[in-house]
């Protein structure tokens, strides 16, 4: 067997053996904390729900805004997005909220859209600030949940 050959066996080893043990330390975390994970999750919609109930949309976003910035990054992305989309689904109408907000279709309006938002509120080089106006867009082009009744909707 050539020389090329066994070096190139070893790396394609190699680099399954990394694939299978990223893997695997994936799910082991996962295992240890999805109970916590789950329960924060909980957490987060039961607020949400609670703050839209008391507020409009506008307060929603304004709501997520500053609990992102008080603790930013990947993860506080994420949750913020699920309570920004459960309490705008939660919340009172905001008169004209949708109006200028483009569909997640028309891509290079919504990417334009989105860092107009960040800049708009002093985030534009945080890697994660386009994804908390995902529910945004969400919430424009589908209306609120069915689960809930909103006059957003139209209905």
């Amino acid at each position: 067997m050539p020389g090329w050959l066994k070096a190139l066996l070893i790396v394609a080893i190699i680099v399954v053996l990394l694939i299978v043990g990223v893997v695997g330390a994936g799910v082991f975390w996962w295992m240890r904390n999805k109970d916590a994970l789950m329960a924060r999750a909980k957490e987060v919609v039961t607020e949400a729900k609670d703050f839209g109930s008391k507020t409009d949309n506008q307060g929603c976003v304004d709501e997520s805004i500053s609990r992102y910035k008080k603790e930013p990054g990947f993860s506080s992305a994420i949750s913020n997005a699920i309570f920004m989309r459960t309490c705008l689904d939660a919340s009172k109408p905001t008169p004209g909220f949708c109006n200028d907000v483009p569909k997640k279709t028309e891509f290079m309006k919504s990417a334009e859209w989105r860092r107009d938002q960040c800049s708009r509120i002093d985030l534009s080089k945080d890697s994660y600030c386009q994804q908390l106006f995902q529910p945004v867009q969400d919430f424009c082009e589908k209306g609120p949940s069915r689960t809930t009744v909103n006059s957003n909707s139209g209905d």
